[in-house]
């Protein structure tokens, strides 16, 4: 009699695994410069991400959610979003989350990787550059040496800061640094709450290294406690759930065909075919000032 309960017992263990299946890991890539969202060209925002972070949780019976980072920065108000949204459908769903770092993880691209529990990196991926940057065009010269006079009119003595057609005030440039200042210390504190004790930041002089704004290769990243490990998604995962686990990309939907600046044919939903001509010099600098993001690591 017992050994008929145990057999029955067996059986009805692997009839629910085979009725379960392998396990599955939603995937989703996180790839581009982050706040770039026009209809020339693509970006990672909230807006754009919030339907697929909702798809990625959204299987009953989920291993983990995986995360492909490719990412120089950008926004730290779209970083911030997009990573708390991951860490509150991962603690409703109670689902890890596993970041897999391509090319870059740096800036707000790192920021986006520490909405994970776990982050692995290639040994030559860039990760890092836990810091803040401004970047403008001075046009000043340019429109005083083609005979062109701005008119501006504005009611509020600040409502001018910054402003690229006139010289660069000390005045100005303080009241920058200042906003700057704060924008990274919530980068660190994000930093410091997800890496924890991973980080080794006892050591005053290893902090002011991490957070100097540096970038270091993956290999370099796991040693100072920015990575977890080395290796890549399939690999990993395997290692983790077995060699049958299955992979559930979660992609945009199709939609109107899209072609930007950089030659790339893409597909995205609900934007509008573009004016090329009512772009003009604005579209060209923004697309070089996308480039930069990426120049600035090298790629």
């Amino acid at each position: 009699m017992a050994s008929l309960f145990a057999g029955a017992s067996s059986l009805v263990a692997r009839c629910r695994k085979w009725w379960r299946g392998p396990p599955t890991v939603s995937v989703i890539r996180l790839a581009g410069v982050i706040g770039v969202d026009s209809a020339m060209r693509g970006g990672l925002t909230i807006r754009g991400l919030a339907p697929l972070l909702e798809r990625a949780f959204a299987p009953s019976r989920l291993a983990a959610v995986a995360l492909v980072i490719n990412s120089p920065g950008g926004s730290p108000v779209q970083s911030a979003l997009i990573a708390k949204r991951i860490r509150a459908l991962a603690d409703e769903k109670k689902v890890p989350v596993l970041a897999f770092v391509e090319d870059v993880a740096a800036s707000g691209g790192y920021w986006l990787a520490c909405a994970a529990d776990e982050i692995y990196a290639d040994e030559n991926s860039i990760v890092g550059s836990i810091g803040v940057i401004s970047a403008s065009f001075g046009f000043q010269d340019l429109i005083a040496r083609h005979g062109i006079e701005r008119r501006v009119h504005t009611a509020g003595e600040r409502k001018l800061m910054l402003d690229p057609f006139q010289p660069e005030s000390p005045d100005d440039l303080e009241r920058l640094k200042a906003i700057q200042v704060e924008i990274h210390e919530s980068f660190k504190e994000m930093v410091r709450h997800r890496r924890g004790d991973r980080l080794g930041l006892d050591d005053e002089g290893r902090e002011h290294i991490l957070f100097s704004g540096e970038f270091w290769t993956g290999r370099r990243g796991m040693a100072l406690g920015l990575v977890d490990g080395l290796g890549d998604l399939s690999s990993k995962l395997q290692e983790r759930f077995g060699p049958k686990v299955r992979l559930r990309p979660v992609t945009e939907s199709r939609g109107w065909l899209r072609l930007d600046l950089g030659g790339r044919t893409g597909l995205a939903r609900g934007r509008a075919p573009v004016d090329w001509v009512a772009t003009g010099i604005g579209g060209v600098l923004a697309a070089l000032e996308e480039r930069s993001w990426w120049a600035r690591h090298g790629l």
